[in-house]
């Protein structure tokens, strides 16, 4: 267990990292969120558009990390060396979980429930913020702790660009080939992606209990 020692060694710097790479994914997912979810709910309201969304997401989620840092760093305003780069490769990476969960969510409510909302004179917003996203909010959830996961391990890469993070270690370890660094990096990295999981799962869970009318 070598690298806990390295790790109580260079605590300070360990912590740094750790914060770094939080703060990347966390401020990913927000910005992930904050698009995806209405991506999704144009994607179930208009079906037209629904192959376009989805099938634009999907071909983010085909491209290599490194290549898709690549692609985004001489791009102006948006990429460069550096965490920016790094946040907007994580947003494009977690889109696909999200817009996916919020469609699949916004498709299972049972139609009898659209049209007894309708039924009692809710416009279309009423039943959007009333009805549908209340119901639909597990399975939302479970996408954004998807993609969580994910952002989690495609920001270890992100020190190949300067961003920072836990794959500072990795890069380090890998260059060195030491075993301790790798594990340094990868170990922590590892813990807050398993943490994640288990909050957001706990959550949605959470939420689909209330909408079964559970305890």
């Amino acid at each position: 267990m070598g690298f806990l020692a390295f790790l109580g060694d260079n605590g300070a710097e360990a912590l740094h990292l750790t914060l770094e790479h939080a703060g990347m994914v966390m401020v990913s997912i927000l910005a992930a969120v904050a698009a995806g979810v209405p991506l999704g709910i144009v994607a179930f309201r208009r079906r037209t558009t629904a192959w376009w969304i989805l099938g634009f997401a999907n071909l983010l989620q085909t491209i290599p990390s490194l290549a898709l840092f690549g692609f985004l760093i001489p791009i102006p305003y948006v990429g460069g060396i550096g965490t920016r780069t790094a946040i907007v490769a994580l947003i494009l990476y977690a889109l696909l979980p999200i817009i996916r969960g919020t469609h699949a969510g916004l498709s299972a409510i049972d139609p009898a429930v659209r049209e007894a909302a309708l039924a009692m004179g809710m416009d279309s917003r009423q039943r959007l913020w009333q009805v549908e996203l209340p119901l639909a909010l597990a399975v939302i959830l479970s996408g954004i702790r998807v993609a969580t996961v994910i952002s989690v391990g495609v920001a270890t890469i992100a020190a190949a660009i300067g961003a920072g993070g836990l794959g500072v270690y990795i890069s380090r370890g890998v260059s060195m080939v030491d075993d301790r660094l790798i594990l340094a990096g990868a170990v922590p990295a590892a813990a807050m992606a398993i943490g994640a999981d288990i909050g957001i799962g706990a959550l949605a869970r959470r939420f689909d209990r209330r909408r079964r009318g559970s305890p």
